[in-house]
């Protein structure tokens, strides 16, 4: 019979989630901040998807492959995930410092590579962390505390230039410079991040593999490796003609070039996948290829349905953190060039409505989605956020000024802390704990691709079909939450519980 993990205090619960109070941060003020940047160096609006395309291709090609290093990570007192920690906080703090000193716009899109790629690291073995350190009954709370730490972080990051204006630092962009107020919030940023991420480091203590062994109650999956070994190449060989296909269209139907990267990627994975199966088919049973196509392709039943989920969510976000910026400054203050001072003060209203929704998320991961959940269980609950988040997008057509703006985010922030806590919560309990990092990373490859596919589509569309009205993305946004709420229905059928056996996802909460 296998042990119990002890149970967490609040005071635990805010030790293992307190880092990604900083990453969020990070995470925040390039959100909020990166298309003002481009544009303040002369990027067109059709230009922000292919320029903002770096950050989710980093956290594709990143994801997987740091979940499946931190499973196989002991370095003594540090622990298995907290060098990822620490690596990735530092090499974070260090492109935050300098993003804000860039000359050129290429040397800033090459600085949000680096910074997207450094958040990675440090975040993706966040979301298993909390799996190992956690028993199952205190799963939904330590993600729920984790999304508060998130929607905290991202209030300070966003609103951090809009404080430091109205406190008399400088807005003005003077040719094409960067804003005292984006570059002091920036450096804040970096040291902000740094701190808060040595705290978990500091105050949290990691079970060794031998523990770990002793806590785990599902037997571990080791069936991905035989089972690729028996496939055929037939699938492998469907992506790449697939991908092929998309090379082919974007000179046929004449779309943008940034679309040749999906296509791109699609052949990759093609020929990765058919690599795999030849190295696990060889009995080459240790390599981290065949180990991850393995896994993807063997993903249970729930992780499939909920990837859909994440999926449809993610669209909605990017566009959102892509167009926000050039919809507010252009609709609601009028101006379309970042050397107007209407725009710089548009964009600093940004900063706000993105804290606003931030915000939210953390007040609701803690009040709203655990009383809902108590009442109608988790999957539904995350079906009643999203439909609140596509409201919210929908919303931005009725508003008379941009002072109206913050109740859409209300709508939006109710969504944000749904997609960051119910997922990972109904998915946490359900995955073997010593391949906790590699599916995490799985998972959260469907929260890259579709942000791929905005960054290199997105921008075709709007061209041919909306040039010069980003507002309309907006629709786009809502309608793929709503996509989202209907596949979530069939996540509800999976795990639908009788009502008395419903916890609240914050049980367990104090000691």
């Amino acid at each position: 019979m296998s042990a119990e993990k002890p149970r967490q205090s609040f005071a635990g619960l805010w030790n293992i989630s307190f880092g990604f109070f900083g990453i969020q941060i990070g995470f925040a003020l390039q959100n909020a901040n990166m298309s003002r940047i481009f544009q303040t160096f002369g990027a067109r609006i059709d230009d922000l998807p292919w320029l903002w395309v770096a950050a989710p291709l980093t956290g594709l090609l990143i994801q997987p492959v740091i979940g499946h290093l931190s499973d196989r990570t002991w370095l003594g007192r540090l622990g298995r995930r907290r060098p990822y920690f620490v690596a990735g906080a530092i090499l974070a703090a260090l492109a935050l410092v300098s993003m804000p000193l860039a000359p050129f716009l290429l040397f800033a899109a090459v600085m949000l590579w680096v910074l997207d790629a450094s958040l990675n690291i440090s975040m993706e073995p966040f979301r298993a962390f909390v799996g190992d350190m956690l028993r199952k009954d205190q799963h939904a709370a330590g993600y729920a505390v984790q999304t508060a730490f998130i929607g905290a972080g991202a209030v300070v990051g966003s609103i951090f230039p809009w404080a430091l204006e109205h406190l008399g630092v400088s807005n003005h962009a003077a040719g094409s410079a960067i804003p005292d107020t984006v570059r002091y919030a920036f450096w804040f940023g970096g040291a902000a991040l740094f701190l808060a991420m040595l705290w978990t480091v500091v105050t949290t203590r990691e079970y060794p593999p031998d523990e770990m062994a002793a806590f785990e109650t599902n037997a571990p999956e080791a069936q991905s490796h035989s089972a690729l070994a028996t496939r055929n190449y037939g699938s492998s060989a469907i992506w790449i003609v697939a991908g092929a296909i998309i090379v082919w269209a974007v000179g046929a139907a004449a779309l943008e070039k940034e679309v040749y990267l999906l296509g791109g990627l699609l052949i990759a994975y093609g020929i990765a996948s058919g690599i795999g199966i030849a190295l696990a088919r060889s009995g080459a049973a240790s390599n981290m290829l065949s180990s991850i196509v393995g896994d993807f392709s063997g993903m249970p039943e729930l992780m499939k349905r909920l990837a859909l989920v994440q999926f449809c969510s993610w669209s909605a976000l990017f566009i959102m953190w892509i167009n926000t910026t050039p919809i507010v400054t252009q609709v609601f203050f009028g101006a379309a060039s970042a050397a107007s001072p209407r725009y710089q003060q548009g964009a600093n209203w940004v900063d706000l409505l993105f804290a606003t929704y931030n915000g939210t998320a953390a007040i609701a991961a803690l009040t709203l989605l655990p009383s809902l959940a108590a009442r109608i269980g988790q999957a539904r609950t995350h079906i009643v956020g999203l439909l609140c988040g596509a409201a919210g997008y929908a919303s931005f057509f009725a508003m008379p000024d941009a002072r109206w703006l913050l109740l859409s985010e209300i709508g939006i922030g109710i969504a944000w802390a749904s997609i960051l806590a119910m997922p990972y919560a109904i998915l946490a309990s359900s995955l073997p704990q010593q391949k906790l990092g590699i599916y995490m990373g799985l998972f959260n490859v469907f929260v890259v691709v579709p942000q791929l596919l905005v960054a290199t589509a997105m921008g075709s569309i709007m061209k041919r079909f909306f040039p010069g009205e980003p507002i309309w993305t907006m629709a786009f946004a809502a309608v793929t939450l709503l996509l989202a709420a209907l596949a979530m229905t069939r996540v509800d059928r999976l795990t639908r519980e009788p009502p008395a056996e419903r916890r609240s996802p914050l049980k367990g909460l104090s000691g």
